[in-house]
C-alpha cells in the first residue's frame, strides 16, 4: 500500500459519535430505525430528529448505503450502512466490501473530505474482526488511490481488540 494512502488512513480506539469529522458511519440494521451496538449508539447521540428522517427513507438493502444529516452530532451526516449476518459464504465478504464502497461513494457525492467508520457486522453480526478488518481497509484504500476529495479516513473502534487488529494490519503495510 502506498503511503500517501497510508497518511490518509487512521485507526482510533473510542466512541465514532464523538468524532469531528464530516460523516461518520452507521453499522445500521435494514430498518434504519435503530437497533443496538452501533446503530443505537448513533440514534442516541445524534438524536430524535434522525429516527424522524431514518422513517423517510425506506430502509436499506445488505451492502447498499443511505445519508442522512447528522443532527447533534459533530458529523454532519450520518452515513447508513447494513452490513452482512456472517455465516462464512463467500458472498459475505463482497456485501461487506460493497458496505464500504457505497459509503465512500456517498461521502464523495456529498462532499465529505474526512469519513469515520466502524467494524461493520463485527459485532451481533458476528464478523470476524480479521476477515473485516482485511476487507475494511483493502476496499477503503482502493477507493482512496482513485479519490482525492476524500482526505482522511478513521476507523474507530470500540474494543481495544479491536484496535489492534486494525493497526496491526495497517502497520504490516508501513514496515
Amino acid at each position: 500500500m502506498k503511503k500517501e494512502i497510508l497518511n490518509r488512513m487512521k485507526v482510533v480506539q473510542g466512541d465514532i459519535t464523538q468524532l469531528d469529522v464530516d460523516a461518520i458511519v452507521n453499522a445500521a440494521n435494514k430498518t434504519l430505525l435503530g437497533g443496538g451496538g452501533v446503530d443505537g449508539a448513533v440514534h442516541r447521540a445524534a438524536g430524535p430528529q434522525l429516527l424522524e428522517e431514518c422513517k423517510t427513507i425506506g430502509g436499506c438493502p445488505t451492502g447498499e448505503a443511505r445519508i442522512t444529516k447528522g443532527y447533534n452530532l459533530k458529523a454532519r451526516h450520518v452515513i447508513h450502512t447494513v452490513g452482512p449476518v456472517y455465516k462464512g459464504d463467500p458472498a459475505d465478504a463482497e456485501k461487506l466490501a460493497a458496505c464500504y464502497r457505497n459509503s465512500m461513494e456517498l461521502a464523495v457525492e456529498n462532499g465529505v473530505r474526512a469519513i469515520a467508520f466502524p467494524a461493520i457486522s463485527c459485532g451481533v453480526y458476528g464478523y470476524p474482526i480479521k476477515d473485516a478488518c482485511k476487507i475494511a481497509v483493502d476496499t477503503v484504500s482502493e477507493r482512496l488511490s482513485r479519490t482525492p476529495s476524500i482526505e482522511k479516513v478513521v476507523f474507530a473502534l470500540f474494543s481495544k481488540g479491536d484496535y489492534d487488529v486494525y493497526t496491526g494490519y495497517i502497520n504490516a503495510f508501513s514496515d
